[in-house]
Formats: structure tokens, sequence, C-alpha cells
């Protein structure tokens, strides 16, 4: 066994209060991304998505956040990637932030819907070429005996698209993620972080501080 026991740091940097957090959570989470997107990070929009499987297994990945606002958080993959089909029986799904440099972390909770094909399309063909070619290429989470295989899939996409636009993929699109909770985590001196609930019920959001 590797002991890591050994290895701390004190969180310091910053405090989490109820009584002056705002009382909407996206207003709350809106401040504190812009806060860390002002510290110049490398990858300001990276979040960890997890979802259920069938036999009640946790999967999670890292994905990009591409969009927020009051109604949630948009992010876009294959539809018939792993994910997808997790989704696709069981609506309900996490989003993690994690700032190390600010000392925080942000939990969403709910439940996850398609967003409407308008909406993929213009996301879609904003993305560089290339990866509109990579949707058509790639089989997500599907066995895959080489990476010549990709490369020559990609390769014949190339070619049959070449001198047109690439069309969306009929199982390609986005999710909006919907929040019933989330929880904003400040760290703390001494590990007496601050640690604070939001949970909707009946359309309005209740705040709640939770020990740490």
């Amino acid at each position: 066994m590797v002991n890591l026991g050994d290895i701390r740091r004190q969180y310091t940097q910053g405090r989490l209060d109820e009584q002056t957090a705002a009382a909407d959570p996206m207003t709350q989470f809106h401040a504190w991304f812009e806060q860390y997107r002002g510290t110049d990070p490398l990858e300001p929009t990276i979040m960890t998505v997890a979802s259920v499987d069938a036999a009640g297994q946790p999967w999670q990945r890292i994905l990009l956040l591409k969009a927020y606002d009051e109604n949630g958080f948009v992010f876009f993959t294959n539809y018939d990637s792993n994910k997808g089909q997790h989704f696709a029986a069981n609506a309900h799904a996490s989003l993690h932030f994690f700032w190390i440099n600010l000392e925080r972390q942000v939990q969403v909770q709910g439940m996850v819907e398609k967003i409407s094909r308008a909406e993929a399309e213009a996301y879609f063909h904003s993305r560089p070429r290339e990866s509109q070619l990579g949707a058509w290429a790639s089989a997500q989470s599907r066995p895959l005996a080489d990476r010549a295989t990709l490369e020559a899939q990609f390769a014949e996409v190339s070619k049959q698209y070449e001198g047109q636009d690439v069309p969306l993929p009929d199982y390609w699109g986005g999710y909006r993620l919907k929040p019933a909770r989330m929880e904003f985590w400040q760290g703390g001196e001494h590990r007496l972080h601050d640690r604070l609930e939001y949970s909707l019920a009946d359309r309005e959001w209740k705040k709640q501080r939770l020990n740490p």
C-alpha cells in the first residue's frame, strides 16, 4: 500500500457565509465561476459528469460545460455513448466542479433532458470542422480494433463530406441538467470547511449550512 496520509495542506483562502451567499444557487454559481475564470485556469469549463447504469453502478467522466443559465447546465455528447444509454434509462445525474486554486467545489444533482435539435445544430456547426467529422468517425464507447481503424474512419468521412457542410448526426446532441440540489464547498482551516446546500422545493430554493 502507498500511504499518502502525510500529504496534507491547510485550506485558508476564504469563507462561505449562508447570510451573504446569494438566495439563488445559479447566481452563486455564476459569481464563483467568474472568479475562477479570472484566475486563468488551464480549462475553466472542466467538470465531472456522473450517471448510473442499469445495474446501479455509478460512472464518471470529465466533460466540458458549454452553457448555463437559470434553466440548468448544458453539455454535448453522442447519444449512443455509455452516458447517453444511462440517461435514456435513468435521467438522474450529477455534476461536480473542483476549483482547487480557490479551494472550492460545487456539486449539482438533478435530471437531464435532451436539448432541442436547433440548439444542437447551432453548437455543432460552431465546432472546428475536424471535431464535426470526428463525431461521424467515432462510434463512441463501442469496442474499437485499433487506432488505425479509427483514423481510417476519419479519413473516410473527411472524403465523404469534402467541399460541403458536415451535417449533424442524428445520434449527437446536448443535454441540459436541471438542478434540484446544489452544494457549495469552501475549504476551511483544520478541515472546518464551509458547506452550503441549496435544495429546490415547490419551485423555491431553500438554503442550508451543512456540517463539514
